[in-house]
């Protein structure tokens, strides 16, 4: 049952505020990492091992150890002391999985486009469509072992982001960094949202 403002039975506990993030970008990205690095429950992960079926279709260059991908979606939550409650939805991120991301990107709030920055030209898609969508988004450079470390400056020209869109460096694998990384993706939305609002 619904209940009105003024209807709600006395005691009865208002509902949870609850928020969603998208995670996005290219295969071998770490978004699978990142997801599991804040979560406070055990991440629903739908992984399978690559195959031969993808030899030829998926880039392996510079990730030629991952063994695994993700082919529907990766799931995290986080639960904050007022009740308010935020889910992490993981794109897939090769092509042929995208029919996917309209239903994982409903009623999101933000997005994070996850970089790696020895294949920049992975997360181009991930921006568009959130450009397309006008969803508040930020990139976000994981830091990979041995991997370039450049300048968010010159990443923000690399890929050609509005210069409103937060652009930081982050490694996924820590759980500080990925909290960073949502606090900039919320601030962003809000500050977005409210700039919609006075107009």
């Amino acid at each position: 049952m619904v209940y009105g403002r003024s209807e709600r039975p006395a005691g009865l506990a208002p509902p949870p505020v609850v928020t969603k993030i998208l995670i996005a970008g290219g295969f071998g990205a770490g978004k699978t990492t990142l997801v599991g690095a804040i979560s406070e429950v055990r991440p629903l992960r739908t992984e399978e091992d690559l195959s031969e079926l993808g030899v030829g279709v998926d880039d392996t260059t510079s990730v030629e150890l991952k063994h695994t991908t993700t082919v529907a979606m990766d799931f995290g939550r986080i639960t904050f002391p007022s009740g308010a409650v935020l889910y992490l939805f993981g794109t897939p991120g090769q092509e042929r999985f995208w029919f996917m991301w309209d239903e994982l990107a409903f009623g999101a709030l933000a997005a994070v486009v996850l970089a790696d920055t020895r294949r920049l030209g992975d997360c181009f898609s991930s921006i568009d469509y959130f450009e397309r969508r006008e969803t508040p988004f930020v990139v976000a450079a994981n830091q990979f072992d041995g991997s370039p470390v450049y300048d968010p400056a010159d990443i923000r020209d690399a890929l050609d982001v509005d210069g409103d869109v937060p652009v930081l460096a982050c490694d996924a694998r820590r759980r500080e960094s990925v909290k960073a990384v949502l606090i900039a993706s919320v601030a962003h939305a809000l500050t977005r949202h409210h700039a919609t609002a006075r107009r």
